[in-house]
């Protein structure tokens, strides 16, 4: 998502602009910026039908039955080329075993994932999420951490590694401190406090949780059986 804004307005009130209209025009140097709002939200999804619908979508996914890839693919990129409605956020690790839409059986279009090593939250991550949920209307967000993830387990190991990889360390300590030397048990630590920091440290999305209108939970993802399980 290209960066555009040239009105000296903070992201967050960019986004809170938004809410109020079908688009919200900027005035700046007498040129009108228009920032897309919440126009293609889910219509009349709640926060606990968004949740179960992906954990629904998983249950596929375990049981090999899975029926998004069966769905007319051409007719689905056209559809979503002018426009989005995600019904869920993942913020998920960026490890490749880790098909966000495919383990939760979804299409193009349907969530909107955020991924990084270590599934932790930053400035970006937290403001791509209240754009999927501020603007986007997604209802639930989900925080995913993964069995043998090898952010925690080199976090948790602290040996020496190249280049930046170490930068992601102090962002997953909290839960390391937290778990000791069980893996599994960080691993489930750190999606829980990361999704504790997320609800804390945004008010866009704080707001939407205190109003019923978003729900942000943490969950496990076993890389061998496919299973996702709220934490």
């Amino acid at each position: 998502m290209k960066n555009t804004n040239t009105t000296g307005l903070s992201r967050r009130e960019m986004l809170q602009m938004g809410l109020g209209a079908t688009a919200a025009s900027v005035l700046a140097g007498g040129i009108a910026l228009t920032f897309p709002t919440a126009a293609y939200a889910q219509p009349a999804v709640t926060a606990e039908a968004a949740l179960a619908r992906l954990m629904e979508g998983n249950k596929r996914f375990v049981a090999g039955q899975p029926t998004a890839q069966k769905q007319d693919l051409v007719a689905i990129r056209r559809q979503t080329e002018s426009k989005q409605e995600p019904f869920a956020g993942v913020l998920s690790c960026a490890d490749s075993r880790v098909p966000v839409e495919l383990v939760f059986d979804e299409n193009i279009g349907q969530i909107f994932v955020t991924r990084v090593a270590g599934n932790f939250i930053t400035p970006e991550i937290i403001g791509s999420l209240e754009y999927g949920a501020a603007v986007l209307g997604t209802k639930v967000i989900v925080v995913m951490g993964h069995s043998a993830c090898g952010a925690v387990k080199a976090a948790m190991e602290g040996k020496e590694v190249p280049g930046q990889i170490s930068s992601l360390f102090p962002h997953i300590q909290p839960a390391v401190d937290q778990a000791g030397h069980d893996l599994v048990a960080a691993i489930k630590a750190n999606a829980k406090i990361q999704a504790t920091l997320l609800r804390q440290s945004s008010t866009v999305i704080s707001g939407l949780v205190k109003s019923g209108g978003l729900q942000v939970v943490a969950a496990y993802y076993d890389l061998g059986t496919g299973t996702v399980t709220v934490v």
